[in-house]
């Protein structure tokens, strides 16, 4: 197979895995939200955030170190050492998991009765220990999939086992079975995704002997990038993930904790479609313009930045618009709090999701303890801002503390970026964006709350097809972009309707042109 080939296969699979975990994760999570109200749904919420950091911290320094080391070893034709470095691996992930199941006990122990006071301790602790090592192996055995540069696992997976959770958790539903079932359910799901995960990876593991030896000049390698991954990736989980929903039942009520869950994950879970697998092809993009010099990798982040802005600015503004009707059709009027939440959280994921291109460049730059020193001050902002402001004000001081700690990472990103390529994003280009959506958003404020739920949504979507052409008017796409844009009229189209190609020619027209380096799209 040539590279191209696999290069699209492997996006194929990506893409079928992230929307087919993500549309029926989000159906399985509207059914629980349902069924359990915002009171059960924040309980429910708080011990599945205790298994995802447990997880996190049990896999932060092994998954990352499978991909990049098993794919570095067998680019290096050294295949058999492929199963001694995953037996490394596994034996090093079960220290850290022993390590997270003490530190949870105590946790537990200590604040238990905060955190999870609906639950019974002893119970919630043996929950965690299966949760935790089965989610923590699957995520491993993808770990080393990617680095063998097969995805079809993970989109298998996907396929098979993510339909049979959302029908458990239907039937959970449909008996009317109290959270302990939901607990169930999850167990279960964690044992399909194990067992599946590792029976397809293990034919693919080339000869030889599982035994966690390593050569001198392998072993201490690999342990730094355990010790490096652990750091960036346990903080950096607190920062990403809704750990207000833990301070949420802690000071103030499962009820806040509920409302802020059903918000959050909706608006996260529709920022990180934004860019879709465009999002993954970021950083080799990167890599690949810093090897051709910092001006081009400049313009490559201009350009990236720009492209990211286009696809996020009218997903927060119809979204802004439209999370009232969009809540209260997909959870029901219990969860009327949570559309100020969504609003708030969508427009801070979005923002989060238009500055990957700094990451990435600021990642391959070798910038990585700058970026470890940001995700740590992200974290201990976060934390700090989470403990005060919701102590003092409940889920008014969740949404502060979320939107300021957003802002704080998306500034500090793109300074940093700007500083290490020496070019900053078309900011203008960016405003423009920014009044494009909004003008293409604003008549759905004649007709907000004036119309059901469902009419109001289609509503919007009829208006979200006036963003391209306000785009195209307002000078939001560069020349090369609309050449683009015409050729793909023309193929897929034939040309048709002729409005559409005359505005793409008049828009063509009148578009800047841009320096080689950005010619084209991002990609």
């Amino acid at each position: 197979m040539t590279l191209r080939a696999r290069t699209l296969r492997n996006t194929l699979f990506s893409s079928v895995a992230m929307y087919t975990e993500f549309v029926l994760g989000m159906l399985t999570s509207i059914l629980i939200a349902r069924h359990l109200g915002p009171e059960g749904f924040g309980a429910y919420s708080a011990v599945i955030l205790l298994v995802g950091m447990g997880v996190a911290a049990t896999n932060s320094g092994t998954a990352s170190a499978a991909i990049k080391f098993v794919a570095e070893l067998r680019g290096g034709g050294r295949d058999e050492l492929v199963r001694p470095l995953v037996a490394f691996l596994r034996r090093a992930q079960r220290m850290f998991l022993l390590a997270v199941l003490a530190l949870g006990a105590l946790a537990l122990w200590l604040a238990g009765h905060r955190v999870a006071p609906s639950f019974h301790h002893g119970m919630l602790f043996a929950f965690l220990v299966i949760a935790i090592a089965l989610r923590a192996g699957y995520m491993f055995n993808i770990g080393v999939a990617k680095g063998l540069e097969n995805f079809r696992i993970n989109a298998m997976v996907a396929l098979y086992s993510t339909p049979l959770n959302l029908a458990l958790v239907a039937m959970v539903m449909w008996l009317d079975l109290p959270v302990e079932w939901l607990l169930g359910v999850f167990l279960l799901s964690s044992v399909m995704f194990y067992t599946m995960s590792l029976a397809q990876l293990r034919p693919l593991l080339p000869p030889g002997d599982d035994v966690p030896a390593l050569p001198a000049d392998l072993a201490p390698r690999v342990r730094r990038q355990m010790l490096y991954s652990t750091l960036i990736v346990t903080v950096g989980f607190i920062v990403a993930s809704e750990v207000e929903v833990l301070f949420l039942n802690a000071y103030a009520d499962p009820h806040a904790a509920g409302q802020f869950k059903v918000g959050y994950q909706l608006a996260s879970g529709a920022a990180t479609l934004v860019p879709g697998v465009f999002g993954a092809l970021l950083l080799p993009m990167m890599a690949n313009a810093l090897s051709q010099g910092r001006e081009v990798a400049g313009h490559r982040f201009a350009a990236s930045t720009a492209y990211l802005m286009l696809l996020a600015a009218p997903l927060v503004a119809f979204g802004m618009v439209l999370s009232d009707p969009l809540i209260d059709l997909l959870y029901g009027v219990q969860y009327e709090e949570a559309s100020t939440v969504f609003a708030v959280c969508l427009a801070g994921a979005a923002l989060i999701t238009s500055a990957q291109g700094a990451s990435s460049l600021l990642i391959s730059a070798d910038r990585q303890r700058a970026v470890l020193a940001l995700i740590i001050v992200c974290g201990l902002l976060k934390l700090g801002l989470d403990a005060w402001l919701i102590h003092i004000d409940g889920l008014r001081g969740a949404l502060i503390a979320y939107a300021v700690v957003a802002a704080v990472n998306v500034i500090a990103y793109t300074t940093l970026a700007i500083r290490e390529c020496g070019t900053a994003p078309d900011w203008g280009r960016l405003a423009r964006t920014i009044l494009a959506s909004t003008l293409a958003a604003s008549p759905l404020l004649l007709v907000h709350h004036h119309l059901p739920a469902l009419a109001e949504l289609l509503v919007g979507g009829a208006l979200a097809t006036l963003y391209l052409p306000i785009t195209l008017a307002l000078g939001c796409w560069t020349r090369n972009d609309i050449a683009h844009m015409q050729q793909l009229h023309q193929r897929l189209l034939r040309g048709h309707p002729r409005l559409g190609a005359r505005l793409l020619a008049w828009a063509h027209a009148r578009a800047p042109m841009v320096a080689p380096a950005t010619a084209g799209s991002p990609t």
